[in-house]
């Protein structure tokens, strides 16, 4: 398959891109600071790359996105600023790269994007990740039904990585850390598969 992956210089990006190639896809990974860059916080970098990809009568099989940093503090500490980041760069730009992905998706292809467990389970820190979170959840579930040409679309919940557990660990009390490699999977399982509509979980 045809494969783009947005946000591939990240921890969970990293660990798709080798699944994926290992399997014997051809992977197109971008991120903000690739060339040319995706940039999921910014609507206009979203706009600009997939009618730049149009332009040039690209299409692919499957589109992954893996992007989409909150801010991580006490309710009492976040601002509507704050909540507005998460929102765009969790939320309403994953939704603007499935939107502009569709027409180049080639028929029967999907769209793969990335929540979280604090869409379900709430830690002290974790509010504005959790509103961005349910909403990507939300949206993959309701436009499942209304994707044209047989196209399927899931989102991955991990929680959070080994790889990640020094730095994030104490954020998640009693929380279990999952392999970046378990997490890849499930986004494999989502590209190669049937499903649509599903929020598949890694925790």
């Amino acid at each position: 398959m045809q494969i783009l992956l947005v946000g591939n210089s990240g921890t969970v990006g990293g660990a798709v891109e080798t699944a994926l190639t290992a399997r014997g896809h051809q992977v197109t990974g971008v991120s903000r600071s690739s060339s040319p860059a995706l940039d999921t916080s910014s609507l206009g970098s979203v706009s600009e790359f997939f009618e730049a990809a149009k332009q040039q009568g690209i299409k692919y099989d499957a589109v992954v996105v893996t992007a989409g940093g909150t801010p991580f503090k006490p309710l009492a500490e976040l601002t509507a600023e704050d909540f507005s980041q998460a929102l765009q760069a969790k939320a309403l730009g994953q939704i603007a790269v499935a939107q502009a992905a569709t027409p180049l998706l080639t028929d029967g292809g999907s769209i793969t994007l990335i929540s979280g467990i604090l869409g379900e389970i709430p830690v002290p820190q974790g509010t504005a990740a959790s509103v961005a979170n349910a909403a990507v959840d939300g949206f993959v579930r309701n436009a499942a039904g209304a994707l044209p040409r047989g196209l399927r679309i899931n989102s991955v919940s991990p929680t959070v990585l080994q790889e990640s557990w020094q730095a994030y660990g104490p954020a998640f009390p009693g929380a279990t850390p999952v392999e970046g490699s378990a997490v890849a999977n499930a986004f494999v399982r989502a590209i190669e598969g049937i499903e649509s509509g599903q929020v598949i979980r890694v925790w």
